[in-house]
């Protein structure tokens, strides 16, 4: 099977996954319904595809419904290998970490989503390049020009005159030509300007023009902090993420956005300083290459689940 072919293969399971979790949940409407009746008659495809989900929500009665989902993702895996593999990780991994990794409803129903580690980039109709960070949904306006950012971290490259909006929880970005990059964690925003001019504002505030290099955070009723930062440093689009003499509590913290399951380590490492590119497709080599350069070891419990613990610490 081509790489292309086997990507339309996952996003079609992915699909049939989140039509399955939205009908599982309870609060399904009944156009969520018709919905799903108009998606499933598309193709005969997408029908195989939602008798799968199906068959294996009876399979895995009784798991919680991210490891149904995580075996739906994996379409072409044998059965006995996602059965083992989904009653190891259901043995180890907590129930609330289940509960609060899981995609909310409208992400799960976004024009555009990527799961936790994926990247995805996308051209729109006038030219513009929107790069979708990991685990990030967004919807898009019949026009193409008035993005919303449900979750995660959106970049948009363009170079047409007329406005483009960007909608956030914490306040609205709108400019023309220019290259943006927007961050939405929880209720707090950060608004990046590589190039261009953009102009940021909420009904809490007056509006500030960024320029490039300039970046500014706000939780939507006051403006937390405006600051500059490197403006090559763009490196989640590449495939890298940059540390330069970074206190690896911090990296860790942003490597974790790209780990499916669980990373913890030990409050000790914070203060020790990280500074190299790492490719983003092999979470794992990274972890490989901070026990081999910092007095550091990694446990591994599962795929989804690993410790960091500083060398003398390990048992």
């Amino acid at each position: 099977m081509s790489q292309n072919a086997a990507d339309e293969v996952r996003q079609l399971a992915r699909s049939a996954a989140r039509w399955l979790a939205l009908i599982e949940s309870g609060t399904a409407t009944d156009d969520d319904h018709a919905r799903l009746a108009h998606w499933r008659g598309v193709s005969s495809t997408h029908e195989a595809a939602w008798q799968k989900a199906q068959a294996l929500k009876m399979r895995f009665a009784g798991l919680p419904s991210e490891l149904a989902m995580a075996s739906l993702d994996r379409p072409q895996v044998g059965r006995r290998s996602v059965v083992k593999g989904v009653l190891g990780i259901s043995a180890l991994i907590p129930a609330v970490w289940l509960t609060g990794r899981q995609l909310p409803l409208d992400a799960w129903q976004a024009d555009f989503s990527t799961a936790v580690g994926e990247r995805r980039h996308t051209t729109l109709h006038d030219g513009s390049i929107l790069h979708l960070n990991t685990e990030t949904a967004v919807n898009l306006d019949a026009t193409q020009r008035r993005l919303t950012l449900v979750r995660g971290e959106v970049g948009v490259q363009r170079t047409a005159s007329t406005p483009f909006i960007i909608n956030t929880v914490g306040g609205q970005a709108t400019f023309h030509a220019g290259d943006v990059c927007v961050r939405q964690v929880g209720e707090t925003c950060e608004f990046s300007v590589f190039a261009g001019e953009v102009d940021v504002h909420s009904t809490q505030f007056d509006a500030v023009t960024l320029t490039p290099g300039q970046r500014l955070r706000t939780d939507g009723n006051a403006l937390k902090v405006l600051d500059s930062f490197d403006i090559e440093r763009r490196g989640w689009r590449q495939g890298v993420i940059v540390a330069n003499d970074q206190p690896l509590g911090e990296f860790l913290r942003e490597l974790d956005r790209y780990r499916p399951g669980i990373m913890r380590w030990d409050p000790a490492l914070e203060r020790l300083r990280i500074t190299g590119s790492f490719v983003l497709d092999d979470t794992d080599r990274i972890l490989r290459l901070l026990a081999a350069s910092l007095p550091l070891e990694v446990r591994t419990y599962t795929r989804y689940w690993v410790s960091l613990l500083p060398k003398d610490r390990m048992g």
